[in-house]
């Protein structure tokens, strides 16, 4: 499977990892030491090929994900979901399988420009997404299935609003859970 566009990662294991996947350029973060030279690198090359973050599935990756995206507007993201991240307690994109990290890839999700409010709390609240005994592992299933990844409630309405998730989508994940 090729990339077209640059993938960037947190650090150089997920590099192995992703190579073992894909054909793809790639771009480290180094993790919160993110640089303003790097910040330029991934500018240059989402104006070139577009980029694609592939971060880990953790509260450092998500904050990570933020930072590039509040930074470089039109970024894609790819998520993978935490069950699939983690070897001995550890969590991370070096840990996942080939078929994981492709099956991620294959779900990317760009951010749309223009705020928009299709969805609203409510649909997480009559879908069982919000305030219910499963509603955290229903969100888990969907978001995969979405390729938009696991977050709470809040974050999870923000996703489906931002990375362009349409209703029929929504409604077709609903009947595989």
């Amino acid at each position: 499977m090729i990339i077209k566009e640059v993938i960037v990662v947190e650090g150089r294991d997920d590099v192995n990892a992703v190579k073992r996947a894909v054909d793809a350029e790639i771009i480290i973060t180094h993790g919160f030491g993110i640089t303003k030279d790097t910040l330029k690198r991934i500018k240059f090359a989402n104006e070139r090929k577009g980029i694609i973050i592939f971060t880990d599935p953790d509260f450092a990756g998500e904050s990570i994900r933020k930072t590039i995206a509040r930074e470089i507007k039109g970024c894609k993201h790819a998520f993978l979901p935490r069950e699939k991240a983690i070897k001995d307690g550890d969590i991370g994109i070096e840990n996942a399988t080939p078929d994981s990290i492709r099956e991620a890839l294959s779900k990317v999700r760009s951010q749309v420009s223009q705020r928009r409010e299709e969805f609203k709390k409510i649909d997480l609240i009559i879908n069982d997404l919000e305030g219910s005994y499963n509603a955290s592992k229903r969100r888990d299933v969907l978001g995969r299935i979405l390729g938009i990844g696991y977050g709470n409630s809040k974050q999870f309405l923000n996703r489906l609003n931002n990375y362009g998730v349409t209703r029929e989508e929504f409604e077709n994940a609903l009947k595989k859970l």
